[in-house]
Parts: C-alpha cells; structure tokens; sequence
C-alpha cells in the first residue's frame, strides 16, 4: 500500500481493539485533516501511547476516551517519556504465586490498573493488599473456583485469560471462564489437559473443574 500523505477519515470499530486503536492512530497522527476513531480502545498502554504522541506533536482530543479526534500535523518530534508497567506481566507474576502456594511482593506496578484481577484473586482466596505502586499476594491453601468473563478495559483483561484458565484448574471446585473479545485464546486448553486439567469448551466458553495437581507432560506451544 502506498500514499504520499493519508487522508483524515472517520473510523468507527465494530469491536474494541487495543492493535486496531494504536495503528488507527498513529497514522492518524500525520494525516491531512481531522480523523475521528468511535469505539477507541481506553486500555492504559493506548492512553500511555496518546500521551506520548501528545508529547512528540501529535493534536489528539478526547484521551482517555473511546471517542477520539485527530487533527494531523506535518511532522512529529522527539520526545522523552517514561513507559507504564506492564500490567498483564504483573499479572501473570501474582498468577504464579497464587498456583504455587506462593507469596509475592511486586514493586514499581499500578495496582490501580489491576483491580478487577486482585478482585477475582481475593474471591479465589488470595490475600492481596496493595499501595500506590506495589502489591502483594499471598496464596491460600486451597483456591476457590470463580468465573471470570473478559471485557473490555477496565474489565477482565483477555490477555489473563490463559493465566486464569490455568489456576482454575488447580481451584476447588468448577469454574466457567468466558472470553468475549479473543476466542482462539483456548487453544492452550488441550496443553493444559495433557497435564492433567479436566476442561470442557463449549463456543467461548470453558467449564474447568478443579483437580487436587497436575502432572508432567510433554506439551507443543502453537
């Protein structure tokens, strides 16, 4: 695809995507014209990348917002910024402590963009506290089976999806976990069951019964 310059335009997602919302708007960045994005991604890296391109020239209103107008520029400049942290990497470390019977300390995150993680982690059994930029875990002796659904930010986040389906399987009792925005993310689930898991899928959804552990198996990353 080739353009000298691209043309502003309005854009309006079927589906909320954090991909589709970044590459949407950095090309709308330099665009001749005003660009309008409808059903823009909120997720807190696409409000960090708005900041930053604020911060390097860019004209964007509405940040923070799934509502966002872009009026292009001729060119951008350099800029120092400091990235966020990442919150599904936090996640994952707090998922790990809570399957091994752990107890974690994490620094230099934002538990503000966790809550409704540490939310279902206290329901499972987790002992959380939390600070301005820390947070804690320490894991119960046996978890608790809970339902999550994934939404959109600041909901469930998919990308924990596959961390939660795993410590499901290790929880007592049976829990459902629901994907509403990426639904190839259960092609782990016939990994997880050549460990030993007890999962169904049905459409988006999986039904996860708990097992006392797993056992070790040879598995394929696809």
């Amino acid at each position: 695809a080739k353009a000298k310059r691209l043309a502003g335009n309005k854009i309006d997602f079927d589906v909320s995507s954090v991909g589709a919302t970044g590459n949407i708007l950095m090309a709308a960045v330099l665009a001749r014209g005003t660009t309008v994005i409808t059903n823009a991604a909120r997720e807190p890296e696409i409000v960090a990348l708005e900041k930053f391109l604020v911060r390097m020239g860019a004209n964007i209103e509405g940040i923070g917002t799934d509502r966002l107008e872009v009026e292009g520029v001729d060119a951008l400049h350099p800029a120092d910024e400091a990235m966020i942290p990442d919150r599904i990497e936090a996640g994952t470390l707090l998922a790990a402590a809570a399957i091994t019977g752990g107890d974690v300390r994490l620094e230099r995150c934002r538990p503000s963009q966790l809550r409704s993680l540490l939310r279902h982690l206290k329901q499972a059994g987790c002992t959380v506290s939390s600070g301005e930029d820390w947070v804690s875990l320490k894991a119960p002796r046996h978890l608790k089976a809970v339902n999550v659904t994934t939404a959109v930010y600041p909901g469930f986040p998919t990308d924990m999806q596959a961390q939660w389906l795993a410590l499901m399987t290790v929880a007592k009792g049976t829990s459902r976990v629901t994907d509403t925005i990426y639904f190839d993310r259960f092609k782990h689930v016939p990994e997880l069951i050549r460990l030993g898991a007890d999962i169904g899928i049905a459409k988006n959804e999986a039904a996860v019964h708990g097992v006392k552990r797993l056992v070790g198996a040879m598995v394929m990353s696809t």
